[in-house]
């Protein structure tokens, strides 16, 4: 009788014991990703570091490239050369530069941007010395396709803006780069204006070796990219990147701890044809030779069409032997049949040269409000009419005006391409991939000096048809393009 009373009595004191007192669970620890570090730090001093650093790597890139376009009537004057010989120049810097875009790009999702941005400009920078010393042309070409190669790391300083730039600001900041190919281009051509008629082309290249020398001194105020690092396993290097950034713009990091997977694979060719991107990385390719064909092909078009003085369709050869005085070590004199640049023409060349800046408001309008594709493929079907424009027989202000269009439209499709292809790719190859666009890219800038100096002496209506065809077809591969990445994260694993 007894135990039965307290029987009901132990099992309620046990269930209201159950009820009253729960398991207590474990919390777990708090972590964040370099994303949501980078994104939690926002925008401050760093940035501003970084984008005047790293966008000077634009400055050294516009004067080696520009430079060819200054000299060629020199050399072509000194050495005696033909349309093909003067081509011939251009076409193999850009093959130099092919080559190891890829290479670069291989080393850099490897090894780290940092590194692979301080040895090409070391390599470019030594190369271009050793260009002023040239004893003949085909020496000239060997050490020219030098410095194309280390030009070509040149675009990991874009990529180290990219990966640290919190994703509101890539849109705005990004196109802003532009100012310092401006800058670099102006500068060259100022400085050929003056130094080429009086100590020679060979002291402008010394000279325009001097700010790529500068800026490898200031590269040590900026940090390996904390996406590579913690790509590779290095958590610790990329916990104190962020501390140090958060710290420099008077920010907070976020609670936790940083956690982000080991990738062991990076820096694979075979990623970039993966099933999720083999179609936009045909259509960035397809973009990006044409992009680059039309580029060159209007900067090398604007100084032949000066040189030779081909307007309204006219042809002038006026191969009348003259003896020119090269402001040389040598002091040589060189008897050629040649036309080189007077004030005018350099005039000309940077008033069109300014253009490169002139649709950038615009530019940043499209690219944040319309989109990278939508905005890309605008501009890519504009520049294909002012092209077929530059066949209207018009007057000397007219073809400035053309030109200056052009190059104003031109460089916004360098512009928004560069951003897409840095965002459109994870990390694990992003690298590779902005490398193996910019190689391909280079076939294009190799191809236009045949087009530009070779072709458009014999027809320009060819070969401004030619270039307005590829822009067109530029223009539709823009509007197709499969992914946009306006609004979005930069992805760490594909």
């Amino acid at each position: 009788m007894a135990t039965k009373q307290t029987e009901p009595v132990t099992v309620i004191s046990l269930r209201k014991l159950s009820l009253g007192t729960p398991e207590p669970q474990q919390k777990e620890p708090k972590t964040f990703t370099v994303e949501e570090a980078v994104e939690t730090i926002g925008f401050g001093r760093f940035h501003i570091a970084l984008f005047l650093i790293m966008g000077s790597t634009g400055v050294v890139e516009a004067m080696e490239i520009m430079l060819i376009a200054v000299v060629s009537p020199v050399i072509r004057c000194e050495w005696q050369l033909e349309n093909w010989q003067v081509a011939l120049v251009t076409t193999m810097v850009f093959f130099g530069y092919m080559v190891f875009s890829i290479v670069f790009g291989l080393l850099a999702d490897r090894y780290g941007r940092w590194k692979i941005l301080l040895i090409s400009f070391l390599w470019g920078a030594y190369f271009s010395l050793l260009t002023s010393f040239s004893p003949s042309y085909i020496w000239f070409v060997f050490l020219r396709t030098m410095v194309g190669c280390g030009v070509s790391g040149h675009a990991q300083g874009l990529i180290i803006k990219t990966e640290f730039l919190p994703t509101k600001y890539r849109g705005y900041m990004l196109p802003l780069s532009q100012v310092f190919w401006l800058a670099g281009s102006l500068l060259i051509i100022g400085l050929a204006s003056v130094v080429i008629p009086t100590i020679g082309w060979r002291w402008l290249i010394r000279i325009a070796s001097i700010p790529g020398i500068i800026l490898i001194m200031a590269f040590k105020f900026i940090p390996e990219s904390a996406r590579f690092n913690v790509s590779t396993g290095n958590t610790q290097a990329a916990m104190t990147t962020l501390e140090s950034i958060a710290k420099m713009n008077s920010s907070a990091m976020p609670e936790g701890k940083l956690v982000e997977p080991i990738l062991e694979k990076r820096g694979r060719f075979a990623d970039l044809l993966d099933a999720k991107y083999l179609r936009t990385t045909l259509q960035i390719w397809v973009i990006w030779l044409g992009i680059s064909f039309a580029y060159y092909g209007v900067i090398l078009a604007s100084a032949e069409l000066l040189e030779r003085d081909l307007v309204c369709g006219s042809q002038p050869e006026l191969e009348s032997e003259v003896v020119v005085t090269l402001g040389d070590t040598e002091g040589s004199q060189s008897p050629c049949h040649c036309h080189m640049f007077a004030p005018s023409d350099y005039r000309t060349m940077i008033i069109s040269t300014i253009g490169e800046i002139a649709l950038n408001p615009l530019n940043i309008l499209g690219i944040n409000f319309l989109g990278r594709r939508l905005s890309l493929s605008i501009t890519m079907g504009c520049t294909a009419l002012f092209f077929l424009l530059l066949n209207i027989c018009t007057s000397s202000a007219g073809l400035v005006g053309f030109l200056f269009m052009l190059r104003a439209l031109v460089a916004a499709n360098f512009n928004t391409i560069y951003i897409y292809t840095a965002e459109v790719y994870p990390t694990t190859m992003r690298a590779l991939g902005m490398g193996i666009s910019g190689s391909l890219c280079r076939i294009g800038a190799m191809v236009a000096p045949f087009i530009s100096q070779v072709l458009m002496s014999a027809s320009i209506l060819g070969a401004l048809c030619l270039f307005s065809s590829v822009c067109v077809v530029c223009a539709i591969s823009a509007f197709t393009l499969p992914i946009e990445t306006k609004g979005r994260a930069l992805q760490q694993i594909k």
